[in-house]
């Protein structure tokens, strides 16, 4: 191993003293017996050696093991840093082959270990069996997908997320509610059924998600505009649903609306329906479409649409009726921030408002939103970092009451970013008091106890949290799902040791690196070095992960991928299961993840490389 900073040239160690600094990393492996925080005596019997290996896990990593690691390596010996799943097996094997170079018997009394080499892996599949079904057939892994809510009424698109390779289908509880989901669960079971391929079902529990509260809402106008081409010629009519104001689908369409149903009765196909748009311009529509749901109308040009808009039609014996249309809803009007701006986080249910600028140019009063937690403005302290929607806008408090927090703005786009309603809020530096579930995530629980395969525990910081997850559901009964913890925050980062142990005592258990709200708690600059240590703490408790967040979020968004995106689905394949968000070409991303994960099986295992044949190596 070449010489750097950290590890500058120095005498090589004889093999018997290394001997007697492995033995003495040996006698404190098996000496441990604890975990700040830990408490064994509820492990489940099938987590029971999984929690003494990361319990000895830990007691490794306690320690600098940088020169000792330069050390083996300079003998050709294992560097003790592929060991997360069989710890102390493998400091037993080093150990065993340096006392044959130092010509040392073997040890009589050498501990042995609970989990060997092959009991690793085993325990680690057989973990992730149970809380995520039999991994795919051909290799690959596990693909879970968030399920629009569109898939309640579309078991085409529930039918070919599976053909795809989705295994697991996500549902997150922190939108629509029982009627929907319940929807989305039957086209999933039907599908399983016909397809012949097993898919979980897993829901997550919206949790204590701080997010910013309304913004004002512009005048109710909406715009019909046709498709054209560079030189202004029609390539696509606009188009106008109609319908009667049921919860039925609607087709697609540019704009939908409601109108009287008696009104609608007396459209048919061809007809002809006037109107002066909000600019008082004369448009004329045609009926292209009728069903018993509604009728779907076209038009050439441009049409303005507004709640005080009325829609005429005469009949084929002249007579004519008149509608208003309903539906039309004003625009949410985002604020605008820049760098240097003040903003005013307020804990009083009130719309946003832009910042009241003078005609001199002064700022008269500062941009305001609320915020869906108030609860928390009181803990939060003067010079503590704020961040909104994903980090793409961050600020520093500059001053703080019981119901206000007064923020400079210091990263935006120098042009300005917008700011929405139901944004993300990130406090990485505040210590806040929150439980992990709240009133409504138990009233949920009612639901998702019944029906899901696996619950996810949002903002999972602490033993407590896990706690009462496992208490809620032993609450709804025998039905045993498993659980994941969604780690999200620095608090559940440094408390995920213990939060592992609790979660052991349930029978199939998991975590998922929620890498999109982790990264602004922690900065984007360690998220790299977070997600890692992660992984190997769930490797060492043989629990597997789900890697979430923006994994091929272009391509299911848009239709086609960055190449960083390739790379980092690539490197899902180190954890058991990869999840996916929803979007209009999620099929298509669930194609290119299963295609890459498939390809990525024969190259790496974990942290472990795999040395298959190359064929650009061949001659």
């Amino acid at each position: 191993m070449p010489a750097t900073p950290e590890t500058p040239h120095r005498a090589q160690p004889s093999p018997r003293q290394l001997v007697e600094r492995l033995e003495g990393l040996q006698r404190e492996l098996e000496s441990c017996v604890s975990h700040p925080g830990m408490e064994l005596a509820s492990i489940h019997p099938e987590f029971m050696p999984s929690a003494r290996n990361l319990l000895q896990y830990l007691a490794l990593r306690r320690q600098d093991l940088r020169p000792l690691q330069a050390d083996l390596a300079e003998l050709g010996l294992s560097s003790l840093g592929r060991s997360e799943s069989h710890v102390l097996a493998t400091v037993n094997t080093v150990l065993a082959t340096l006392r044959k170079l130092a010509d040392l018997p073997a040890a009589a009394d050498q501990a042995a270990s609970s989990v060997d080499f092959a009991a690793g892996a085993r325990l680690l599949g057989e973990h992730s069996e149970r809380l995520l079904g039999r991994s795919p057939v051909g290799g690959g892994g596990h693909i879970m997908v968030t399920m629009p809510a569109e898939a309640a009424d579309d078991p085409e698109l529930v039918a070919a997320l599976l053909r795809s390779g989705m295994t697991c289908a996500r549902i997150n509880c922190a939108h629509d509610g029982p009627q929907v989901w319940s929807r989305i669960i039957a086209r999933v079971r039907r599908a399983e059924q016909e397809l012949g391929l097993p898919c979980k079902i897993s829901m997550d529990l919206a949790g204590p998600k701080l997010r910013t509260g309304p913004m004002p809402v512009g005048p109710a106008v909406t715009r019909l505009r046709p498709a054209r081409d560079a030189l202004g010629k029609v390539l696509r009519p606009a188009t106008l649903w109609l319908g009667a104001g049921g919860d039925g689908p609607a087709p697609a369409a540019d704009v939908c609306a409601t109108a009287e149903p008696a009104w609608l009765a007396r459209l048919e196909s061809g007809d002809k329906v006037t109107l002066r748009d909000t600019r008082g311009a004369k448009r004329k529509l045609i009926v292209s479409e009728c069903t018993a749901a509604g009728c779907l109308l076209t038009s050439g040009k441009t049409v303005y649409l507004g709640a005080d808009t009325r829609l005429r039609h005469r009949n084929r014996n002249g007579e004519v009726a008149a509608t208003a249309l309903g539906g039309i809803t004003g625009r949410e009007i985002a604020l605008l921030l820049r760098p240097g701006d003040r903003l005013l986080v307020t804990a009083d249910e009130v719309p946003a408002r832009a910042a009241e600028v003078g005609g001199d140019g002064q700022v008269l009063a500062p941009a305001m939103v609320s915020c869906t937690l108030p609860e928390i403005i009181p803990q939060v302290k003067v010079g503590e970092e704020i961040w909104f929607d994903d980090g793409r806008i961050g600020g520093v408090v500059e001053q703080a009451s019981p119901r206000s927090l007064s923020v400079r703005i210091t990263s935006a786009l120098a042009a300005g970013s917008k700011l929405r309603a139901d944004k993300g809020i990130n406090l990485p530096g505040s210590e806040l008091r929150l439980a992990a579930m709240t009133a409504r995530d138990r009233e949920d629980l009612a639901f998702v106890a019944r029906h899901a395969d696996i619950v996810a525990l949002s903002f999972a910081n602490s033993v407590a949290d896990v706690s009462g997850l496992i208490g809620e559901l032993h609450r709804h009964g025998n039905r045993q799902a498993g659980i994941v913890l969604k780690i999200e925050t620095l608090a559940g980062f440094r408390n995920l040791p213990a939060m592992l142990c609790r979660a052991m005592s349930m029978p199939a258990c998991g975590v998922m690196i929620a890498r999109g709200d982790l990264a602004v708690e922690m900065g984007f600059a360690r998220l790299a070095e977070v997600q890692e240590e992660i992984l190997w703490l769930c490797e060492a408790a043989h629990v597997p992960v789900i890697w979430a967040t923006q994994v091929l979020e272009n391509l299911a968004k848009h239709g086609a991928p960055t190449r960083a995106e390739i790379t980092d689905a690539a490197m899902g394949r180190r954890a058991e299961c990869v999840m996916l968000n929803k979007g209009p070409y999620i099929v298509k991303a669930v194609q290119t993840l299963d295609d890459i994960l498939r390809r990525m099986q024969g190259h790496q295992v974990k942290k472990v490389t795999m040395l298959r044949e190359l064929h650009v190596a061949g001659l």
